[in-house]
């Protein structure tokens, strides 16, 4: 079939969200709650700061992906042999762990939305996935799926927004002039944002609907800023609904911070809202992560191309049963987290290495100040990550 403009709008959208929503996870709601509450109004630099972050990681890894015409395995490859082959093995370890963490996400949106149980509300919503795979089109049914449940997300946190009564006035103010900063903020919405298999899903999907070459970097980017504007929105509209509450002196349950932030603004009706963004956002993930996390691997064995559905299937379904017969592994997903913070600065610095050899980019020429700006967050990313590791691994194999 040709393609028509229309169908290549739907996926650079589908792109955009797909990168989005994969960001938007239920570690995404509880951790933007739970740093309001502690910093307050100040929280709202830390996003600012996580934005120019994720412009300087998303950007690069897009733009040299899409010119290069191949997947960040094979770039990283033809830099240093092996190098792809671990960079796609951090990303799907990383991947399968937290995607159990969205399962298990998916089953208490649902149990509070409908009051289904956990278990059987992320069984469902597995199926739910696997049978988004299974469709004839996939790809499509994927990206008209994302853009819809990115839609829902953010309507719902902004009428809970609204209705919480935020000071917006002094959350801009402290956006630039912050009261408070707190580094571990900082680090842990970032690595929310742009950490894993999250950066490099948009780019991936667009070099499988074959919008690749020079000619598309333009539309590669600005379909990366739509993806980090979706996912900043959120963050904004979620963080503004969770400081009209805290404004307000009023407590969040330690248990579930995000679901006190939308029945306390909303009361009980706010508690079903609550359910319905944490199952989009789980569910949403579940798709995300299934997908990237197979575009990495399934380059490790030739054959394995031919069978990327049901790789993308078995994915889901492994992540699915390991919550059901075990729940979540706190100490894999620790362990995993610690790595994870690794994906990034190996990724985009192999990126960055390759956005000086035009060779490897169809003859693109990468600006450079947007390399520069890479090989900060690189320099960032690398010393956190390293902190990471240095503080969470050791306790865990004492």
């Amino acid at each position: 079939m040709s393609e028509t403009p229309r169908s290549r709008l739907r996926v650079l959208l589908g792109a955009s969200f797909l990168m989005a929503t994969s960001a938007i996870g239920p570690g995404f709601l509880t951790q933007t709650v739970v740093f309001t509450e502690r910093l307050g109004a100040s929280f709202a630099f830390a996003i600012l700061v996580s934005v120019l972050v994720d412009l300087g990681a998303q950007l690069n890894i897009w733009r040299v992906l899409v010119a290069a015409r191949a997947p960040a395995q094979d770039v990283a490859n033809r830099l240093l042999p092996g190098l792809g082959h671990f960079l796609g093995v951090l990303v799907a370890l990383g991947g399968l762990a937290f995607n159990i963490g969205n399962v298990a996400g998916a089953g208490l949106g649902l149990e509070a939305l409908v009051g289904l149980p956990i278990k059987a509300g992320a069984a469902l919503s597995a199926v739910l996935a696997i049978g988004l795979f299974l469709s004839r089109d996939a790809g499509r049914a994927m990206d008209r799926f994302a853009q819809g449940m990115g839609v829902v997300m953010i309507v719902l946190a902004v009428y809970v927004a609204v209705a919480s009564h935020p000071p917006v006035g002094e959350a801009a103010l402290r956006a630039v002039l912050p009261a408070r900063l707190d580094a571990l903020a900082i680090v842990t919405i970032v690595g929310g944002t742009v950490g894993g298999y999250i950066t490099f899903a948009g780019a991936h999907r667009l070099l499988d609907a074959g919008i690749a070459g020079p000619p598309a970097v333009g539309q590669a980017t600005r379909s990366a800023g739509l993806g980090i504007g979706v996912a900043t929105l959120m963050r904004a509209v979620l963080f503004l609904a969770a400081l009209g509450v805290v404004s307000q002196g009023l407590a969040l349950d330690p248990a579930n911070p995000p679901a006190s932030v939308f029945r306390h603004a909303a009361g009980q009706l706010g508690y079903r809202l609550f359910g319905a963004v944490m199952w989009a956002a789980a569910i949403t993930s579940v798709v995300g992560s299934a997908y990237t996390s197979v575009t990495f691997i399934r380059t490790l064995r030739p054959r394995w191309e031919a069978h990327t559905r049901a790789l993308i299937i078995g994915f889901i379904t492994v992540s699915t049963v390991v919550f059901l017969l075990v729940g979540r592994p706190v100490t894999i997903l620790i362990l995993v987290g610690a790595l994870n913070g690794l994906i990034l600065p190996v990724g985009l610095g192999a990126m960055l290495i390759a956005s000086r050899r035009p060779a490897l980019l169809g003859g693109y020429a990468h600006p450079r100040a947007l390399a520069a700006a890479g090989a900060i967050v690189v320099v960032v990313m690398a010393a956190l990550g390293g902190y990471t590791l240095v503080t969470q691994i050791p306790p865990l194999l004492r």
